[in-house]
C-alpha cells in the first residue's frame, strides 16, 4: 500500500508539473512600466492586451508595477515574460533579467524617436535651463524614475553630469516620480521644475488638456530612440512566433475595419504599428550611460588621479565596445532589412508585408540577440 501511495504521489506531482508547463505555454504576463497611474494605464493597455489574447490564443495579463524596477525584477524571476520598457530600463533587463529586444514602438506620426524635456509652469519666472541651475537650494525639482531614459538618464547625462552638478546639492528638494506625476506637479505648482518627455506631453493633450496648457518647456534633449518591447530569451519559440506575428501584423494586416480598430487602440498608447528591432537599439544608451559615469568620476574631487583611472578603465572598455557595436550595426544586414520593411509598409501591400513579417519572426525566434 505504501508503495502504491508513493507511486500515486509521483504521478500526481508529474500531473501538476504538466499542468504548470501547459499554463506557462498558454498564459503570459506583459510588464508595463509605470509612466503614469496604473488606472490610467489599464484604460489604454487592456484593449491592446485583449486583442493580443484573442489573436494569439494566449491569455495575456497586464503586469503593472509601482516603479520600473518592479517590472525588471519580475522579468528576472520569470513573473513577467514580455515587457514594454524605456531604453534605460530595457538595458537593465537585458543585462540582468534574461531579456532581449525584439520590437520598437513607433510614434503616432511615424517617427521612431522622442525627446526628454525640463518643464515649468507657464507662470514661472524660469524661461531657460540656466535659470533653474543656480544651485542655491531655492527650487523644488522632480526627476524621473532612476530607470527611466528620458526622465532620469538623459537629463542626468546631458545636464547634471555634463555640468558637474549633483542635483542633491543643487535643489531645495529632489524627488523621483513618474512622468504623469511630474507633469501634474508642475501644472499645479507643487514643484518649480521637473523632467518629462514629448510622448507624455502629447498624451496629456488628450487626457488633461487644461493642465497641459499650464506647462512650458525650457529644455529639450537630442532625439532618443523610441521604446523597445522585450521578451525573455527562454520563452517558448512557438509563443515568440505567435507574439511577433501578432505585434507586427497589428494595425497593418486585415480588413480595413480591423486595421482601423487596431490603429485606434495603438493611438491611445500614442503609437502606430511596431517595427522590428534588436538589442542594437540599446547601444546609444550604453554609450550615454558610460559617458555619464565617466564625467561623474572625473568631476569627483574626493578621488585621486589613480582612483579615477582605475574606475574609468572598465567604463572606457564598455564605451569602446558599444561604439564598435554601433558602427557594425549601422552597416549590418538587419538594419537594411528593417529599412526595406519600412519602405514595403508604405506601399500597403499586405501580402508582401506578411511575407516579410514571417521572415523576421523566424529570425527573431531562432537567433537570440547579443
Amino acid at each position: 500500500m505504501r508503495k502504491l501511495a508513493l507511486i500515486g504521489a509521483v504521478l500526481a506531482a508529474a500531473a501538476g508539473m504538466t499542468a504548470n508547463v501547459a499554463q506557462a505555454e498558454t498564459e503570459l504576463n506583459f510588464g508595463i512600466i509605470s509612466t503614469e497611474a496604473s488606472a490610467n494605464q489599464k484604460k489604454n493597455w487592456e484593449p491592446f492586451l485583449e486583442a493580443m489574447t484573442k489573436a494569439t490564443g494566449l491569455k495575456v495579463n497586464g503586469f503593472y508595477a509601482s516603479d520600473y524596477a518592479g517590472v525588471i525584477e519580475a522579468m528576472r524571476f520569470n513573473k513577467v515574460q514580455v515587457a514594454w520598457y524605456g531604453n534605460k530600463s530595457a538595458m537593465e533587463a537585458v543585462d540582468r533579467s534574461n531579456a532581449e529586444v525584439f520590437a520598437q514602438t513607433v510614434s503616432k506620426d511615424g517617427s521612431t524617436g522622442y525627446y526628454a524635456h525640463i518643464i515649468v509652469n507657464t507662470d514661472s519666472p524660469y524661461t531657460k535651463l540656466d535659470d533653474i541651475l543656480k544651485c542655491d537650494k531655492s527650487i523644488d525639482f522632480s526627476i524621473g524614475d532612476p530607470n527611466s531614459t528620458s526622465g532620469f538618464l538623459v537629463p542626468t547625462s546631458y545636464i547634471f553630469a555634463a555640468k558637474n552638478i549633483d542635483p542633491k546639492n543643487c535643489f531645495k528638494t529632489l524627488r523621483n516620480a513618474s512622468h504623469q506625476a511630474n507633469s501634474m506637479a508642475v501644472a499645479n505648482k507643487q514643484v518649480a521644475a521637473a523632467t518629462n518627455n514629448s510622448e507624455d506631453l502629447t498624451r496629456m493633450e488628450g487626457t488633461a488638456p487644461d493642465a497641459r496648457k499650464k506647462i512650458r518647456i525650457i529644455w529639450t534633449s537630442p532625439i532618443i530612440p523610441l521604446d523597445p518591447l522585450t521578451w525573455r530569451k527562454d520563452l517558448d519559440p512557438a509563443v515568440k512566433s505567435k507574439l511577433y506575428t501578432f505585434l507586427m501584423n497589428y494595425g497593418r494586416v486585415g480588413t480595413p475595419e480591423e486595421v482601423k480598430a487596431a490603429r485606434e487602440i495603438l493611438a491611445n498608447l500614442v503609437w502606430s504599428p511596431f517595427k522590428p528591432s534588436n538589442n542594437d537599439q540599446l547601444l546609444p544608451i550604453r554609450i550615454l550611460e558610460a559617458n555619464k559615469s565617466i564625467m561623474k568620476i572625473n568631476g569627483d574631487d574626493k578621488l585621486t588621479a589613480e582612483q579615477k583611472a582605475e574606475q574609468i578603465a572598465p567604463l572606457q572598455a564598455a564605451l569602446k565596445k558599444a561604439e564598435a557595436g554601433t558602427v557594425k550595426a549601422e552597416g549590418g544586414a538587419f538594419k537594411k532589412q528593417v529599412a526595406a520593411f519600412v519602405e514595403t509598409d508604405k506601399t500597403g501591400d499586405q501580402a508582401a508585408i506578411k511575407k516579410m513579417i514571417g521572415e523576421f519572426a523566424a529570425h527573431a525566434v531562432t537567433t537570440p540577440t547579443n
